[in-house]
């Protein structure tokens, strides 16, 4: 198979919102795609060239509504990144089955109908790179992160999966395992933790850059990004 005519395009990043979501979007901007933001809740400083879309992505009606309309606008994506969850955590005991669905629902659910939604134009174009943000709980379920951890664990197996089926036809599925804080006002005031001990998220969506433009005979299916003093 043939190497892609172009490594710019149509660049759509989900979950959007502040903090790694801007990042990614801002790195692929300045790579020259044409770069739109999907987010759940839209931000209260959001401006109107913004570049974001408000989208529940686990309604599949809507998703593929506005998928299609980026697609007539502006073809089939070149990168799309799925950075879409949403965090619960609660002891098993006080943790309800609403929670546990809406987490899945979020998480999983809105990664499915993203990829039903974007992989058959790519593949139509000749492929491209489809990432999705995973999390240490994507492989160690830790306690009164249920909701999460089973979400993640989800999400990790519809992204190999995808891979499994996809690459062959010219789609690169990625899964990126996130083993750390990433550092954004809200992890600051959240966490009691040096910021110079969390994950910049610049140099995360740096390697989200990398990970889109691998060449083909060289794909990573999952990388582990942490800080260096991350126990793993």
């Amino acid at each position: 198979m043939s190497e892609p005519k172009t490594k710019t395009g149509l660049a759509i990043v989900a979950g959007a919102g502040e903090g790694l979501g801007r990042h990614l979007m801002t790195r692929f901007q300045a790579g020259g795609y044409t770069t739109v933001g999907l987010v759940r809740t839209m931000p209260d400083r959001a401006t109107a060239d913004a570049g974001l879309i408000r989208l529940d992505l686990a309604d599949a009606a809507a998703t593929a509504v506005v998928i299609g309309d980026l697609v007539s606008r502006h073809g089939a994506p070149a990168v799309v990144i799925h950075n879409t969850a949403e965090l619960v955590i609660s002891p098993f005991a006080g943790l309800s089955a609403a929670e546990f669905e809406s987490c899945w629902r979020n998480t999983a659910l809105s990664a499915m109908n993203l990829a039903k939604a974007v992989l058959p134009d790519m593949v139509e174009a000749g492929g491209g790179a489809f990432l999705v943000s995973g999390a240490t709980a994507s492989i160690r379920g830790g306690a009164r992160f249920a909701a999460f951890a089973a979400a993640k664990f989800a999400l990790r197996g519809l992204t190999q999966s995808l891979a499994r089926e996809y690459q062959s036809q010219g789609v690169h599925v990625a899964h990126v395992l996130l083993d750390g804080i990433i550092d954004t006002p809200r992890s600051r005031d959240l966490h009691d933790m040096d910021p110079a001990l969390m994950m910049r998220p610049t140099e995360i969506a740096e390697a989200y850059w990398g990970l889109a433009h691998q060449p083909r005979s060289t794909w990573t299916h999952e990388m582990d990004l942490r800080p260096l003093t991350g126990n793993f």
